[in-house]
């Protein structure tokens, strides 16, 4: 299948991953990826990233940036606002504390150059007992309280823990302080930004970002666990302003047709194997494996497919949603 300006529909197509270095990583990936390295800590696998590349199909080869920007109303959709992608997914390898942080919202970043903020959320892909992460603030805590806290080490002491076990949600909207622990593996959905404004960070030699984090810091906001729902096919993880995530499940087979059926709208989606194995296959593309942990982008507008089980898979579809009212 060749794709030209002309060209009506887009095949799917798998991902490389791009792995990043972090202080607080592992050295060993085994057995979520395989990598081991005994020099370079890595904290992140970056699934849907600018660098990351088309493992297969006529855009093998090309990174996610280039494809975004050649055929935006093709991946994108016809209401994109802009030619890049706009979320970025990943699968968080936490050996350390992560610093306590905050992201600014929309509003936020553009003040500052930036072309959007970065509201996220976590889907917990495995977690040992006694699993924490930090989310948003307790009662009573004010900007002064938080600053003093920074300076003095007791910044843990006004925030929120939340426990978390396997197959949880938890959503942190733009201006939630949190922090990322030790004992689980997060999927990560979020816009497509890596602003970061670290308030705290257990004494490692990084830049912190004290006067940003407290202008961006919301004292209330909507962040927390949520409860999943059953929706027929498929239950529904999370739905918000900028994406929607749910969990499916295939026995046997599920057309393209059936796994868009709850969009509002064509989108950009992708498919995330968080258990299982399987094919994708359809009309004028080869077909090609879904293992686990691979990542398959599916365009806004897709040739027709079908993905089948070998062995029955657990899939975590997100799918891109623009605002209402945006052009």
């Amino acid at each position: 299948m060749m794709v030209s300006e002309q060209s009506t529909s887009l095949p799917p197509f798998r991902i490389t991953p791009e792995f990043v270095p972090r202080v607080w990583g592992f050295h060993d990936l085994r057995p979520w990826y395989d990598l081991h390295d005994g020099e370079i800590a890595v904290g992140e696998a970056w699934l849907t990233g600018d660098r990351c590349t088309a493992e297969c199909g006529p855009l093998r080869g090309k990174t996610l940036a280039e494809i975004c920007s050649a055929h935006p109303s093709l991946v994108l959709g016809e209401r994109a606002k802009s030619c890049d992608s706009p979320l970025l997914i990943k699968v968080l390898f936490a050996r350390e504390k992560l610093s306590v942080q905050v992201h600014p919202d929309d509003r936020m970043a553009q003040r500052y150059g930036q072309p959007r903020g970065k509201t996220e959320c976590w889907y917990a892909l495995a977690a040992e007992p006694g699993a924490q992460v930090a989310c948003g603030l307790k009662a009573g805590a004010t900007k002064e309280k938080i600053e003093a806290g920074i300076h003095d080490g007791t910044l843990e002491e006004w925030l929120n823990i939340v426990p978390i076990s396997a197959g949880d949600m938890i959503y942190v909207d733009a201006g939630t302080v949190h922090a990322v622990w030790p004992g689980s593996i997060l999927l990560e959905t979020q816009q497509n930004c890596d602003i970061t404004y670290r308030m705290y960070d257990y004494g490692r030699p990084r830049e912190q970002h004290i006067d940003k984090s407290l202008e961006a810091t919301r004292l209330t906001t909507r962040a927390g666990k949520v409860v999943p729902r059953e929706e027929g096919d498929r239950t529904l993880l999370l739905e918000e302003e900028h994406f929607r995530i749910e969990r499916v499940r295939i026995a046997d087979r599920m057309t393209s047709e059936e796994l868009s059926a709850t969009d509002r709208e064509p989108a950009l989606s992708y498919l995330f194997v968080a258990s299982g194995s399987g094919r994708v296959s359809g009309d004028g593309f080869e077909a090609f494996a879904l293992t686990e942990r691979s990542m398959t982008l599916v365009p806004a507008k897709t040739a027709e497919f079908i993905v089948g089980a070998e062995t029955p898979l657990e899939l975590i579809r997100i799918s891109a949603r623009w605002p209402l009212g945006s052009v």
